[in-house]
């Protein structure tokens, strides 16, 4: 399934809806009509486990044929928030996770040329999310150096401590687009979380889709554009840690739950990497994407002096 988040009108909490044939069905409204409790929203219905997504599935093939109206909207009037507008944890970020982007690190950056023996866990905060559409906040009193990162997120859908990586796949709900967005000149004595955790520094969306409905999540293309202009483009398939040995490690020392979320990494092509150096000023357009995920759109805007 293709889920979302999203409001219908200006006002009121965001709902959780399912993407289907250019509607958006709302998941509450869709188990009143066949008399069944079905949750609000995504937070909600990641807690309730594999047997939610069932019910889910169940009401969607029980309606197919007739729905009452209302149940659901052409997605086009309605507004899509975050997939989980505020995480409960701050994101986990995975720094240096494609070869090719430590080696432009290196040249650019204060960064190791030699690759991570170890994943690099950093984290963003729930404040930095915002959902496709919103604006990525330029302050030029703060940074002459933003950058773009796009990444594949993977959301854990089941409690995960000390779990190996033979059996780490079944602790993941779905998977999502984040765009990690750096101040490269706001780093602070190698720590990266002030550089990389500020407000708007975390699209994420449109969509989180359903870990059955993605074969392989390790040979998912992934892009970004800058203005039309291609900056980015890699596969997953060139991850240096992959997605079981990410859970296995973040897990053994931090216990991940239910609606945590990890952004795997970027690949090369950052503007810190680029000959020569190349930002993000406001009135940019900022489009990245993942293979069969969705494609996340925001302006940089200004704000401050």
């Amino acid at each position: 399934m293709r889920l979302v988040t999203y409001r219908d009108g200006a006002a009121g909490e965001g709902r959780l809806g399912v993407v289907e044939n250019g509607q958006i069905v709302d998941v509450e409204l869709l188990g009143d009509a066949v008399g069944e409790a079905l949750p609000a929203t995504m937070l909600e219905l990641i807690d309730l486990g594999p047997d939610a997504l069932q019910a889910v599935r169940r009401a969607l093939a029980a309606t197919a044929d007739a729905r009452p109206a209302g149940l659901a909207v052409p997605q086009e009037n309605v507004r899509l928030l975050a997939p989980i507008p505020r995480p409960r944890k701050n994101i986990f970020g995975i720094g240096l996770n494609y070869v090719e982007h430590v080696a432009e690190s290196a040249k650019s950056l204060d960064t190791s040329k030699d690759l991570p023996k170890e994943p690099v866990v950093f984290s963003k905060p729930p404040t930095s999310v915002i959902a496709t559409g919103e604006g990525i906040q330029h302050n030029a009193e703060m940074t002459q150096q933003l950058d773009w990162e796009v990444e594949l997120a993977v959301i854990i859908g089941k409690r995960a401590t000390r779990i190996a990586k033979e059996g780490a796949m079944s602790h993941v709900f779905g998977y999502s687009v984040i765009n990690d967005i750096s101040a490269r000149d706001n780093r602070r004595a190698g720590q990266w979380i002030f550089s990389k955790g500020q407000d708007t520094f975390c699209p994420f969306g449109p969509a989180i889709v359903t870990a059955d409905e993605v074969e392989d999540p390790h040979n998912l293309d992934l892009w970004l554009t800058k203005n039309g202009e291609e900056k980015q483009r890699s596969n997953t398939r060139h991850l240096l840690f992959d997605i079981p040995t990410l859970i296995a490690d973040i897990s053994s020392g931090i216990t991940l739950e239910p609606g945590d979320i990890i952004a795997t990494g970027t690949p090369a092509g950052v503007g810190a990497g680029r000959d020569p150096q190349e930002w993000m000023w406001p009135g940019d357009v900022i489009e990245c994407g993942v293979e069969g995920i969705g494609v996340l759109r925001n302006p940089v805007v200004k704000i401050g002096g």
